[in-house]
């Protein structure tokens, strides 16, 4: 049985949480409906891409479900809505990408924010995107071995990869 106070307070933390989502859509103009294009088209331009595009490949057959769990992530992201109960790292540490994929993922990102998203909006979705591809590269780099120094990049050594090969079209 709760007590009174344990309700009061999940009451106003739920209020805080709404407060600052409001906020954060008011000062962004971030909505579900832009959090929907930027994640349809985002994952639409990572599909024909010649780095990443494969790695999605290899490991998701039905994209509907992928999109709908990253319109929940980004919502979560982007308006601290709190709709993501996933686990992001997990998913991420078997995959072969190393600094060159996360680099490639930003671009990608960064140019469909500026295409489909207010300057705000993009400035905002940006600054996490940074962070997020920050955290799972040094986890990633961490699940094989490699413990980063400040500012150091971790590059993977994967089958049929050279570091002076040439990059995959649309790299």
């Amino acid at each position: 049985m709760e007590s009174r106070f344990h309700l009061a307070r999940s009451t106003d933390a739920a209020a805080r949480r709404q407060a600052a989502v409001e906020q954060i859509r008011r000062e962004t103009g971030i909505d579900e409906a832009m959090i929907d294009a930027l994640v349809e088209g985002f994952y639409a331009r990572v599909r024909e891409d010649g780095l990443i595009g494969p790695i999605f490949a290899d490991r998701i057959t039905d994209w509907g479900p992928h999109l709908a769990q990253m319109k929940l992530f980004w919502s979560s992201v982007a308006l601290s809505t709190g709709v993501y109960q996933g686990r992001p790292m997990p998913k991420h540490l078997p995959l072969p990408i190393d600094a060159r994929h996360f680099d490639r993922w930003l671009e990608i990102f960064e140019a469909t924010t500026h295409d489909l998203c207010p300057p705000l909006a993009a400035d905002h979705f940006m600054e996490r995107a940074r962070r997020i591809a920050e955290s799972l590269e040094l986890g990633v780099a961490n699940a094989n071995g490699v413990l980063l120094g400040k500012g150091e990049r971790y590059c993977g050594v994967f089958e049929g990869w050279a570091p002076d090969a040439e990059e995959p079209a649309g790299a």
